[in-house]
C-alpha cells in the first residue's frame, strides 16, 4: 500500500507516495523526474542504475524506496552539489560547474552509448572519496570486483573508464 515517504535527493527533501517495497530507481525516475539512472537489468548486474545512499554506491533497481528513508541519496545530477560542499562553496555554484568526474568523463570523451555512464561515475566518484590516488589495478578492481556484481558497458569503454578516473583524482587534488 502506498504511503507518504520523505526522501532526501540531491540535497533536497522530497515527498514521494509509494509503497515501501517500490524499488528506488522507479521513484527517482518516475515521481522525481531524475533520469541520470537508468534501468539495466533490473537485478542489480549491471550497474546502469547506480546511485549514493549516503555515500556509498547502491543498485537502485532492487533498493526498495523505504531503504533510503533518513539518508541521503545521490544521482549522477547530484554531484555538482556534492563537489561544491566538498569544495566549500554555496549550492548556487555548484549550478555552475560540474564535478571532476563528469569533466573528466567528458574530457577522455568516454561514453559511446552513454546507458551505462551515470552509474559508471558514481562508481568513480565512490571510488575517489576513499581512495583519491587509485592505481590502475584499484580502478579495475572497483569496477569489476565490488559487489555486487561489475559494471558492464556494452561499448567496451573500459580504458577510456581508467582514464577519466586518473584524470578526475589529478583534478580532485588541485
Amino acid at each position: 500500500m502506498a504511503g507518504q515517504l520523505t526522501l532526501s535527493v540531491n540535497g533536497a527533501k522530497q515527498v514521494v507516495s509509494a509503497a515501501p517495497d517500490t524499488p528506488l530507481l522507479f521513484v527517482l525516475r518516475n515521481d522525481l523526474k531524475l533520469t541520470g539512472p537508468h534501468l539495466g537489468c533490473g537485478m542489480a548486474q549491471c550497474g546502469a542504475c547506480s546511485v549514493l545512499l549516503d555515500g556509498e554506491e547502491i543498485r537502485s533497481c532492487v533498493t526498495p524506496v523505504s531503504d533510503a528513508v533518513g539518508k541521503q541519496v545521490t544521482t549522477i545530477e547530484g554531484l555538482p552539489a556534492v563537489w561544491a560542499a566538498h569544495k566549500g562553496l554555496n549550492s548556487a555554484d555548484a549550478a555552475k560547474m560540474l564535478h571532476p568526474v563528469q569533466q573528466a568523463w567528458i574530457d577522455e570523451q568516454v561514453p559511446q552509448c552513454g546507458y551505462c555512464q551515470s552509474g559508471m561515475m558514481i562508481n568513480a566518484v565512490e571510488l575517489l572519496a576513499k581512495n583519491s590516488d587509485p592505481t590502475v589495478a584499484q580502478i579495475k578492481d572497483a569496477f569489476t570486483n565490488k559487489g555486487p556484481s561489475p559494471h558492464l558497458c556494452r561499448c567496451g569503454t573500459y580504458a577510456a573508464i581508467i582514464d577519466a578516473v586518473q584524470r578526475a583524482a589529478k583534478a580532485m587534488k588541485s
